[in-house]
């Protein structure tokens, strides 16, 4: 097998389950406020609700290939981020939505936890890097195909568009499944096999998402309810994130395999801090700088992360990939859950959540600057 076919196949699955089933929502959002479905508040609630399923699959991702192979594990995750989007055309609620919200962050977290460490352990280890980068660029690619598919689908309703972008997941996950990745997976460590802790990287890796939050929930609500723009317009802003997302992963791949990750994380933290102050501009241009930096910044660290990983890890590099993207997943879960707070409690203050989210974005580069030699 070439190494591009596994890549593929991962970027498939992160395309589908993070670009789409999670972020996908997001210019779904103002939307579903204005059409009644649910408020600003409980918006920023299914939001969270996600992020908290997003942990409880990177969690379980690992014992899950372990139990049935990496294939059905990815299997498992595409066939639950398309039962998921279908399940959200029917108007059940808040509660119904935050249940199938959740479901689809437990799918993200399957396929983040498994793709990246499994095309890494299948591909010869000069084509790591930029097997990498491709891979983590399908968040930005399932962005942008989700800032292009929202507003034609929701001209036949918020339920033609859960439905479409329902498909969108079946078809992709029926081109790329017979290129899954299928690596032994990685015993525990035993006696005199120390996984690396890896403090510092798994601190900027998690503040990082943390300070992104903002912009991966309320970026679309923004533009449109925050700064007087059509839905039609947020969608866009959405797709300059994602596009900014494919070429942050693409170069941070890149980058990262030759400089290394813990060396390239800091510039990649400080573009995050200039796209979080971007957001804050009161002027809806700004977003125009904001959208894409913010995308090739939160996004692509994941890329250099991925690296980094297998830097201090080598072979037990999936338990080191794993404990960071849970370390994410607990910042951002936790996080959200704060945000939305903070949202509701400030009359839907976008300046309250984006302002927290640039202090975090600053402690994130604060953290990868002291941690980028060790």
């Amino acid at each position: 097998m070439t190494w591009w076919r596994p890549a593929v196949a991962g970027w498939g699955a992160i395309c589908a389950s993070i670009g789409l089933a999670r972020f996908a929502y997001v210019p779904l959002f103002p939307a579903m406020v204005a059409a009644g479905w649910v408020d600003g508040g409980g918006g920023g609630l299914l939001g969270a609700a996600n992020l908290a399923g997003y942990l409880a699959g990177v969690m379980a991702g690992r014992g899950l290939a372990r139990r049935v192979g990496v294939p059905r594990a990815l299997d498992a995750g595409m066939a639950l981020a398309a039962l998921s989007f279908a399940a959200c055309a029917v108007q059940g609620g808040l509660a119904w939505f935050c249940l199938w919200r959740a479901l689809a962050g437990v799918a993200g977290g399957f396929l983040m936890a498994l793709s990246g460490p499994s095309v890494q352990a299948s591909v010869p280890a000069e084509a790591r890097g930029l097997a990498g980068g491709m891979v983590m660029a399908g968040a930005g690619t399932g962005v942008m195909l989700a800032g292009l598919l929202v507003p034609l689908l929701l001209g036949g309703g918020l339920a033609m568009a859960w439905l479409g972008l329902s498909v969108a997941v079946l078809v992709i996950w029926l081109v790329v499944r017979r290129w899954w990745p299928d690596p032994a997976v990685v015993p525990a460590p035993g006696a005199g096999q120390g996984v690396p802790r890896a403090v510092r990287l798994l601190l900027a890796y998690g503040l990082s998402g943390a300070g992104m939050v903002a912009p991966m929930v309320y970026l679309a609500d923004l533009a449109v309810r925050g700064r007087g723009l059509a839905v039609t317009s947020g969608s866009l802003v959405w797709v300059l994130f994602g596009a900014g997302a494919v070429a942050g992963t693409l170069l941070g791949g890149r980058i990262a395999g030759r400089i290394g990750g813990r060396r390239a994380l800091p510039a990649w933290m400080a573009v995050q801090v200039v796209a979080l102050a971007a957001a804050l501009l009161p002027w809806w241009p700004a977003l125009l700088l904001a959208a894409p930096l913010g995308g090739f910044a939160g996004v692509g660290a994941t890329a250099v992360t991925l690296v980094a990983a297998r830097e201090v890890a080598g072979v037990q590099a999936s338990i080191v990939w794993v404990r960071a993207t849970a370390g994410y997943a607990i910042a951002q879960a936790g996080t959200a859950f704060a945000l939305a707070a903070l949202f509701a409690a400030t009359a839907e203050s976008h300046a309250a959540v984006f302002g927290a989210g640039l202090l975090l974005s600053v402690a994130a580069l604060l953290a990868a600057w002291i941690g980028r030699q060790g």
